[in-house]
């Protein structure tokens, strides 16, 4: 096997018997990093140290990782001018915050023979949030809901 690290006066291929030798030696423990090399590649270190800095290293790695945070926004079919305009400020503050934007349209009762007219108003709604968010799916109707998702633009 391969031994590499601090403890080890020069790193190199060892057999088994001479690396468990040079671990006990040490007091430390011999542990495995690469089963899959040929030869597998082992450290002469001390095990609880090896396994709170992986923890650690896990830790820190979903720190780090972007959380993807859904706003929703809901029309009727005839929703009005000012509450449109109402609802396209909070979807802009929502993409520049780095959301995705969730916009439907709810359908009651018999107002789905409207459908097209919910289309159109998520339709206008994509287009005016064009310099702020790119629609990542078009209207689609899913039951009684109109739905478009809108991902906001990448920062340069």
């Amino acid at each position: 096997m391969r031994l590499v690290g601090e403890n080890i006066p020069e790193q190199g291929v060892y057999p088994l018997s001479k690396a468990l030798a040079m671990a006990a030696e040490q007091e430390l423990d011999l542990v495995e990093i690469a089963p899959t090399a040929t030869p597998p590649v082992c450290k002469i270190i001390d095990y609880q140290k090896f396994k709170y800095q992986q923890r650690k290293k896990l830790k820190e790695q979903k720190a780090n990782a972007s959380k993807v945070v859904i706003k929703e926004i809901r029309f009727g079919p005839q929703t009005d001018e000012h509450d449109y305009a109402f609802k396209l400020k909070h979807a802009q503050s929502f993409l520049q915050e780095g959301c995705k934007v969730k916009a439907y349209v709810f359908f009651r009762g018999r107002s789905i023979l409207f459908s097209e007219q919910g289309e159109k108003l998520l339709l206008r709604f994509a287009v005016e949030l064009e310099e702020y968010g790119k629609a990542e799916q078009m209207p689609k109707l899913e039951g009684k809901r109109m739905i478009m998702m809108i991902a906001p633009v990448k920062k340069k």
